[in-house]
């Protein structure tokens, strides 16, 4: 982003410091909770973009408020992107790769739909969620995104090697804190079942996706009225 606009001041937040040494001069990291009170200035943003929140939020129309309050009046807009932990796995196959990946989406969907609050359901309502804050010109873009280079298609292949390599180094780190807190398993059942699910994921005959919405919205100018079909829908497989 920074280096497609240059001239543009970029801000970059998350929970953990950001360690880059090559970041270009117009962008700053800070360590921030984007789930706690923010205190920009109100109208002060040109664009918010919020990637990857899922199971990390307790409050998304706070968030999406807090954003709408944030971006200048009838140019701002919001990009919400986010991953679905469901996958094309078939819950009623005996094979092992249908049922890790199963096994993996039921348990991590129940434990933030029941247990901690915050929904890994994200996915599907952020369009909703976008239009009750009030944004305008709301538009969702769907895309598929392969677990492996197993696609025929080039450019589904390559994201494929990026899917797969985000599934295999983030895997632990997902399912770690939930399972051992929340569903009671061992450090070593979580290891036993990282690793399995690991062979799994990088056997390159298992042809398995999940799906990939991206949300965007603008703020209205003051006193603007929706007009009616401006909501858009678009959907890709790529």
């Amino acid at each position: 982003m920074a280096d497609f606009f240059p001239n543009a001041e970029i801000l970059g937040t998350d929970l953990s410091p950001t360690q880059t040494t090559t970041a270009p001069p117009n962008i700053r990291f800070e360590v921030d909770d984007a789930a706690s009170p923010w205190t920009y200035p109100p109208s002060s943003f040109d664009f918010i973009h919020v990637r990857g929140l899922t199971g990390c939020i307790r409050d998304w129309p706070a968030l999406y408020a807090q954003a709408l309050a944030a971006l200048r009046p009838g140019d701002g807009w919001l990009e919400h992107l986010e991953f679905s932990v469901e996958t094309n796995a078939d819950p009623a196959s005996d094979a092992q790769a249908d049922r890790l990946y199963t096994q993996f989406s039921r348990s991590i969907l129940e434990v933030g739909e029941s247990r901690t609050g915050m929904t890994f359901r994200t996915v599907e309502r952020m369009r909703d969620m976008m239009l009750d804050a009030g944004f305008v010109d709301v538009v969702e873009r769907t895309f598929v995104w392969p677990i492996g280079p197993w696609p025929s298609d080039p450019k589904l292949k390559d994201l494929g090697r990026w899917g797969e390599r985000n599934w295999a180094d983030g895997l632990e780190g997902w399912v770690m804190a939930l399972y051992t807190r929340m569903l009671g398993w061992t450090y070593a059942e979580v290891q036993d079942f990282v690793r399995e699910f690991r062979r799994v994921i990088k056997d390159r005959k298992n042809h398995y996706y999940h799906e990939v919405r991206c949300v965007y919205g603008r703020k209205p100018f003051p006193g603007e009225i929706p007009r009616a079909g401006t909501e858009g829908e678009a959907r890709e497989a790529a």
